[in-house]
């Protein structure tokens, strides 16, 4: 059996090179005090530790990953918002057709699918729109009566089908950087404890001195502010990397 390699990082693997990059940075502009504090220091090391940073975004950040995932990101936002008038109309024949069917749009799944859109909700919109699908099919009758045509009705499935394609992409894109991060967890560990040595020092150096220094070498300050630009939800703000002192 294959072993597994533990992670010596437990933040998710999108923000380590967030991290890493923002100590990096500090490190490179610092270099001249933490020289002074150790031989250890050197331009050497500094170089040896921005390569590592480079090596763990290409890994984790992969541009035709990235670029795939934003190219599907535009489609669902356009397939959303093309989705708001029909399922108005459908929303319109089934008032209509109320005298026979007695169905309310919350019944009929629109009200629901109604609110995923609202909040750009992906999966739910598929969830619903999908329900939605369903329904048409078995109440199509009365409601091609009120004037629901079948170019409408293939609309919304050729719509359910596009997302329902989309979230399957982005699930293999997801395995696939999961797959990738246990085939190089030695090195993204490695690069992960050069960047705990140096934030260490960083406290070091800084904790009495420089206040705003500090915070480019405390992990969960560096976090806080990913949280702030919105690639984490508030339920995450206690998110933590081990060995910070």
């Amino acid at each position: 059996m294959k072993s597994v390699n533990q992670r010596l990082f437990n933040c998710k693997d999108e923000e380590l090179p967030v991290v890493l990059k923002a100590v990096a940075f500090a490190f490179r502009r610092d270099l001249a005090d933490f020289s002074a504090f150790s031989p250890t220091f050197i331009e050497a090391y500094a170089t040896d530790f921005e390569t590592r940073v480079t090596t763990v975004c290409d890994l984790l950040e992969p541009q035709s990953e990235t670029l795939a995932k934003s190219i599907i990101t535009e489609r669902y936002t356009n397939t959303m918002t093309g989705l708001i008038q029909p399922i108005n109309r459908v929303t319109g024949y089934l008032n209509l057709a109320k005298k026979n069917l007695n169905i309310t749009p919350t019944a009929f799944g629109l009200t629901a699918l109604r609110q995923s859109i609202r909040f750009h909700n992906v999966e739910g919109v598929i969830d619903n729109l999908h329900v939605v699908i369903e329904n048409i099919r078995t109440y199509k009758t009365p409601l091609a009566e009120k004037g629901l045509t079948d170019e409408q009705i293939a609309f919304l499935t050729a719509a359910f089908s596009t997302m329902a394609a989309d979230k399957q992409q982005q699930i293999e894109i997801t395995s696939h950087r999961r797959a990738i991060v246990q085939d190089n967890v030695l090195l993204l560990n490695e690069a992960y404890r050069q960047a705990a040595e140096i934030s260490s020092i960083g406290k070091i150096l800084y904790k009495s001195s420089n206040p705003a220094k500090l915070a480019d070498y405390t992990f969960t300050r560096i976090l806080k502010n990913v949280k702030q630009t919105g690639r984490k939800s508030s339920a995450d703000d206690n998110t933590t990397l081990p060995t910070e002192k």
